[in-house]
């Protein structure tokens, strides 16, 4: 397999983290453009006024923190050919391994990493070994024979990998009741597959924003910052299409906030609004925005209305909407609304967002699954 690096996704805004077998790549956890291109240990508490029908009351945040996920398996992002003494062979292609299959067991082993794959493959060598993997949610299996590779005489597959992804996006809330936080608004998806991401592991982390690329019509913008890997404030538990969303094992950033009341699908209305986004070292603001349409229910789409940027101090910041501010909180008349997902392709000034209601649904959801 041909040694190379890829340029990362939103490379400003990546720490290496997202890795390929013979083969690293940088991602980042973006708001994603509409109209174009664009494990833990512990049952997470669901909060009484969740499940007793109560009136819910959350702390929106709008705080830009640095996310790292680790996957459950490995996940085959390409297919590559592989330079042998015998010329090019595609063990991987050959055997029936797919893009977007999720290598869970070589050999009965369990596998969660690249050297976990590595190792194996070593070790092997030229013997038969059997592959299990998960493939549109069903489980597969085959038998592959690695081959040598004669530029540095390792066994290969001939198939990319990736174990981990890490970046930086929104936090959209935290329920002190429960300890749970929402962040994203929508799930982390691998960027060459365009899958969501298999969980295992991961944590959210202290970050900073320190400038924006300006977003113009057909160029979505975006934040560029830092993370601080090694101050965890939070565990994962679940990335889901509506966002991922965790424990907080550190809420010093919510110190001081009030909860407010989390709107029903029914009281959310057009007309003004506000976002709480962070788009400046740790700095979170609140800036105008405009709910221009609330679409009807539909449970399989993450995009529940749509608004307009309208704050003179954000449109000169960063020309509306960019890549970072996924999961930014919408408020309206007191009330969490909802968090902001994507951005227009052809009017940064515009975008979609999920309500608040559906995230909370999906974290109360996936808790139960843990």
């Amino acid at each position: 397999m041909k040694e190379e690096q890829k340029s990362p996704h939103w490379a400003s805004f990546a720490l290496p983290l997202a890795r390929l077998l013979a083969v690293c790549l940088a991602a980042a956890f973006a708001l994603g453009a509409a109209g174009g291109p664009a494990s833990a240990a512990q049952a997470v508490p669901t909060s009484k006024s969740a499940s007793s029908g109560a009136v819910r009351t959350v702390i929106p945040l709008g705080r830009a923190v640095g996310i790292k996920l680790f996957s459950d398996g490995v996940l085959v992002v390409g297919l590559s050919e592989i330079p042998t003494a015998d010329g090019s062979l595609t063990p991987a292609k050959d055997c029936g391994l797919r893009e977007g299959d999720i290598i869970t067991h070589i050999n009965s082993e369990e596998v969660d990493t690249i050297e976990e794959v590595q190792e194996i493959l070593q070790t092997v060598g030229e013997d038969k070994l059997s592959i299990r993997a998960m493939r549109d949610g069903r489980q597969v299996q085959m038998t592959v024979q690695a081959a040598k590779c004669s530029p540095d005489g390792s066994y290969k597959l001939g198939a990319w990998i990736r174990d981990s992804m890490a970046g930086i996006g929104t936090m959209t809330f935290y329920d002190p009741e429960a300890g749970v936080f929402g962040a994203l608004g929508h799930g982390i998806n691998d960027v060459d597959t365009a899958l969501l991401m298999p969980l295992s592991s991961g944590s959210i982390m202290y970050a900073e924003v320190s400038d924006v690329k300006k977003g113009t019509c057909g160029a979505p913008g975006e934040l560029h910052g830092t993370f601080q890997v090694s101050r965890d404030m939070g565990d994962l538990y679940a990335n889901t299409k509506s966002g991922i969303f965790g424990q907080l094992t550190d809420d010093s950033l919510a110190a001081g906030a009030k909860p407010v009341e989390v709107a029903q699908r029914s009281d959310v209305k057009t007309g003004k609004a506000t976002i709480l986004s962070n788009i400046a070292g740790d700095k979170v603001e609140e800036y105008e925005v405009e709910i221009t349409r609330v679409y009807p229910q539909n449970d399989n789409d993450t995009r529940n209305l749509m608004l307009k940027v309208t704050d003179s101090r954000l449109l000169e910041a960063t020309g509306g909407i960019v890549q970072g501010m996924s999961g930014s909180p919408i408020l309206q008349d007191g009330k969490l609304v909802g968090a902001v997902t994507h951005v227009l392709v052809n009017d940064p000034t515009s975008g979609y967002g999920i309500l608040a209601e559906n995230m909370l649904a999906q974290a109360a959801e996936a808790s139960e699954h843990i």
